[in-house]
């Protein structure tokens, strides 16, 4: 099977954001509170485009959100 290359935009009042760019950012906040990525074994998002705002769950336990 071919592998197709997508890609997911997200539009709501001119704002624009994507999936790697949510992915990313809690990525990011994990690493921030001192964990490593490589110990993420599940990532869920919950994108709230008209709050701005993107909540996630980090195997299942850690949560939060943040804003776009």
């Amino acid at each position: 099977m071919k592998h197709i290359k997508t890609e997911l935009f997200i539009e709501l009042n001119g704002n624009q954001t994507n999936y790697r760019t949510l992915v990313d950012m809690a990525k990011e906040i994990w690493k921030e509170s001192g964990k490593l990525v490589k110990d993420i074994d599940a990532l869920e998002l919950y994108f709230k485009p008209d709050e701005g705002s993107c909540y996630y769950v980090i195997n299942g336990e850690e949560k939060g959100s943040f804003y776009i």
